[in-house]
């Protein structure tokens, strides 16, 4: 159901400052844009209805452009030399946005600040790294999601947490970030199927409840 997947270096080499503000030390590092088409589902219905997707919330080591791994349960650190192209949240945010827009099944969607649609999709990004277990790398990708519908019988839809994990071919940085592309790809598709269908399932409910035809 997914498309095939790689990574993609968007800038081959930035120069950052090293530890001193003048004459210190370059330190050359990659920035990474995982690439996550996805590809709809024929199940999935088709809605006339418009969606706000909002940035994720998370904790502070992910808010930002570093790439996470869990060498060991209690230990979070970040790869050295390689950045995001932007800060996880944002990552995630847009993915979302072009996983609906890909899916070819709804009649807009936009990102928080674009505009207020029908429904609102709000996350938290549990997890977003690299752990290890037994000595060998898994790409773990965990999201919290919340539909929310803005019209005057508004609220809560649906919660559901998606979560997926990835073996990537290797340990080392590109292959990791081909497995991240792959991981993002599957839970997005998830949430949009998710989000289609929960989005149906309450207009059809009000409706009846209002005793529309």
């Amino acid at each position: 159901m997914i498309a095939s997947l790689r990574f993609a270096p968007i800038a081959a080499l930035v120069l950052l400052a090293g530890c001193t503000a003048i004459g210190g030390p370059k330190t050359d590092v990659s920035i990474y844009s995982p690439q996550t088409r996805i590809q709809a589902d024929p199940d999935w219905p088709a809605v006339d209805w418009q969606l706000t997707v909002g940035a994720p919330d998370t904790h502070a080591l992910l808010d930002s452009q570093r790439i996470a791994v869990r060498p060991s349960p209690d230990r979070l650190q970040t790869y050295k030399g390689a950045r995001w192209a932007d800060t996880a949240p944002e990552l995630v945010q847009l993915a979302l946005v072009e996983a609906f827009e890909d899916s070819g099944r709804i009649e807009a969607v936009s990102r928080w600040g674009g505009g207020r649609g029908d429904f609102g999709l709000f996350t938290d990004l549990r997890s977003f790294e690299t752990v290890y277990v037994d000595g060998q790398p898994r790409v773990v990708v965990e999201i919290q999601a919340r539909l929310v519908k803005f019209r005057a019988d508004g609220g809560l839809v649906a919660a559901r947490r998606f979560r997926t994990e990835v073996a990537p071919a290797g340990a080392g940085i590109e292959p990791v970030v081909a497995a991240f592309g792959e991981a993002m790809a599957s839970i997005n598709a998830d949430i949009v199927g998710w989000s289609l269908v929960e989005g149906e399932r309450a207009l059809s409910e009000g409706a009846e409840g209002s005793g529309e035809k």
